[in-house]
């Protein structure tokens, strides 16, 4: 194999032109005959064992070139790829120059290369941070929660039912005097006070004890989803089969033995508040990465080529089944639950895969401008923390994962590192979630 052209035809899509020697076509073309022989039924010959002089007399000379040519293909164009100095990020789209016994063959193909990129003022990018505060408020709800999780269930029978009770009850609706569909339960679960049922309903239950058989009387909301009954009054014939209570554990000092590893309320809600700045930190330094990407996007200078956005987002799609398989789903079956389908899919993924697209040729480049290396230490290291990730033994990490791509990788991730370490960080304090919902219902200044 020779390469003997290349062209740049568009925007990053170049052209090459190379030639595959007679000798290898030759043996491609043997081997092609070889293999489709016993398939091939001659007069006066047994199936499979026509010569191939004979088939080519028969069928013309050129018989099994095209087959010939898909032979030879992979290898040739893999050998031509290496002279390119560029990441070929496409297929190739093969044509046919020519093709004989005698010259061998010619090929063309043509793929997208990645793109010239650009980026200026990365460093010192100004970025404001959530500050990191724990309120008293936010660890009591934290302890709420601990405690509800630790909570049980009472029977109660010394008293009627009141709200927030879990109550049992049988009912049956009627209209005009008129069982309707959907109107009839027994042994139904309600917890009073949810506003489960329609309005009205749970607070004419609150006050009977178990045992008791009484009537509901309520009126459908006029926008009610079943149109025979919106807007009319119904009554239910209910039975109370019993009531429990939440009951929850006191917050003291056993309460803490019982639910963390600390002896006394006071240490545990010292360890919650830990805990929750922890998970506070993780978010702003989250937030903090997506506006230096975002920034980072705003400044890239590159012309990107289509194909590279829909490899991504067939990767995304890829990803997402495999994590469904994970849960034992499928694509399919995510389908059928969701009404999507496979385009649909591709049309929601495809911001995020333009976005993981921009920031890896920002990241790149700048760690091309930056020098940054990374040592045989580094990449070892990335081995053993992928291998423990993944369950699998280094060797086979490095047999799936080459050198290079995780040199890449590290290198990308020192960037960003970069980026983060030079940005303008302020710190900013956060509205808390009422005084943003009282924003957002604020009505706006004329």
């Amino acid at each position: 194999m020779s390469l003997k052209s290349q062209e740049m035809i568009a925007a990053n899509q170049r052209k090459i032109t190379f030639d595959v020697d007679a000798e290898t076509f030759k043996k491609a073309i043997e081997k092609v005959y070889r293999r489709q022989v016993k398939n091939i039924t001659i007069p006066g010959f047994r199936k499979g064992h026509a010569p191939r002089a004979i088939i080519e007399r028969m069928y013309g000379k050129e018989v099994f070139f095209e087959d010939a040519v898909n032979e030879i293909i992979p290898d040739a164009y893999e050998e031509a790829a290496k002279e390119i100095t560029e990441t070929i990020v496409s297929r190739p789209e093969f044509d046919l120059v020519s093709a004989s016994v005698e010259d061998g063959v010619v090929l063309s193909c043509t793929f997208f290369v990645k793109p010239e990129v650009e980026i200026s003022d990365y460093l010192g990018i100004p970025v404001e941070r959530p500050a990191v505060k724990v309120t008293e408020d936010e660890v009591n709800e934290e302890l709420k929660r601990v405690q509800n999780r630790n909570s049980r269930m009472i029977d109660v029978d010394d008293r009627p039912a009141q709200n927030d009770d879990l109550v049992n009850i049988d009912f049956e609706g009627f209209v005009d005097g008129e069982a309707f569909e959907g109107g009839k339960a027994a042994g139904h679960q309600l917890k009073l006070g949810s506003g489960q049922f329609i309005p009205g309903f749970e607070d004419q239950v609150v006050g009977h004890s178990v045992g008791d058989e009484f009537d509901v009387v309520v009126t459908f909301p006029a926008d009610y989803q079943a149109e025979n009954l919106a807007g009319k009054e119904a009554t239910f014939k209910c039975k109370l089969n019993g009531i429990k209570y939440t009951e929850l554990p006191v917050l003291d000092d056993e309460f803490a033995r019982d639910a963390s590893e600390f002896d006394t309320l006071d240490e545990y809600k010292e360890d919650i508040k830990k805990h929750l700045e922890e998970d506070k930190k993780k978010a702003a330094d989250n937030k903090v990465d997506e506006k230096l990407i975002d920034a980072l996007i705003e400044k890239l200078e590159a012309d990107i080529p289509e194909c590279m956005f829909e490899n991504e987002t067939e990767n995304e799609v890829r990803d997402y089944d495999n994590r469904l398989r994970m849960n034992g789903l499928d694509l399919k079956t995510y389908f059928q639950y969701t009404g999507l389908d496979l385009d649909a899919l591709r049309k929601q993924m495809r911001p995020t895969a333009e976005r993981q697209v921009k920031t890896r040729l920002a990241l790149e480049r700048i760690a091309a401008k930056e020098e940054i290396a990374v040592t045989d230490e580094e990449i070892e290291e990335e081995y053993k923390r992928l291998s423990e990730q993944f369950g699998m033994e280094a060797d086979k990490v490095k047999e799936a994962v080459d050198h290079d791509s995780v040199a890449a990788d590290l290198k990308v991730k020192k960037a960003i590192d970069l980026v983060r370490e030079k940005a303008n960080v302020t710190e900013v304090e956060e509205p808390s979630e009422e005084a943003a919902k009282e924003a957002e219902e604020a009505p706006a200044a004329e």
